[in-house]
């Protein structure tokens, strides 16, 4: 059953502490999964906005098939018709590897009055007891699971599972950026895998036509 949740509060005092999604990725390149996982987050969640923010140096993963302009300029593309979508540079300013205990500090010390939510891929829920300095990480952030059909969270501690909230019931799609690169590499269609300014930026670009 999917939860939801109450909206931002507005005081005098304070103004509007906005409450604020936290999508992090390559998005090597950002495809229609990341844009239906974010908005069903925003949705059941209760978001005033959702952050997509490119990966700097990713701790777990090679080098990106493609450098930081390109993939910046493709997330600019896919979101740029989304009013409550928003492109955050600060894995990208920041040297180093992109983790996301430092990204959450970052934006809290930035944004001290808004509520920040980290979004996940249900694959990643099972995974959190292993992520480095998670304990930080909760204490800064919920995390929003959105879970894909088949996949079950395991016996997650509680320290975890109290500061979850997991989107079931969500309309996904099984696809990933090495999929679509690999598509583009033996000339295949990627046409509404990707937004359509995405996908024309690819082949102007001739992004991934190289790779093996």
């Amino acid at each position: 059953m999917e939860r939801r949740f109450p909206r931002h509060s507005e005081s005098p005092e304070r103004g509007i502490d906005m409450r604020i999604g936290i999508f992090g990725g390559t998005f090597d390149p950002i495809h229609m999964g990341h844009l239906m996982v974010a908005e069903q987050a925003r949705e059941a969640a209760g978001l005033d906005e959702v952050w997509f923010i490119p990966a700097g140096k990713p701790p777990h993963k090679g080098t990106p098939a493609s450098p930081p302009h390109h993939r910046v300029r493709m997330v600019e593309l896919a979101i740029a018709d989304h009013p409550h979508f928003r492109l955050s540079r600060v894995e990208l300013t920041r040297p180093g590897p992109s983790y996301t205990v430092d990204t959450v500090k970052d934006l809290k010390k930035a944004h001290p009055k808004e509520h920040f939510f980290l979004i996940v891929g249900g694959d990643m829920v099972n995974d959190l007891p292993r992520w480095c300095k998670i304990e930080e990480i909760l204490q800064a952030v919920q995390v929003i699971g959105h879970l894909r059909p088949g996949v079950a969270t395991g016996d997650l501690p509680p320290r975890i599972a109290e500061r979850l909230i997991l989107l079931e019931g969500v309309v996904t799609i099984d696809l990933s950026s090495s999929e679509i690169r690999k598509r583009v590499a033996d000339g295949k269609s990627i046409r509404y895998l990707v937004p359509e300014k995405v996908r024309r930026y690819i082949e102007e670009n001739r992004l991934y036509e190289l790779e093996s």
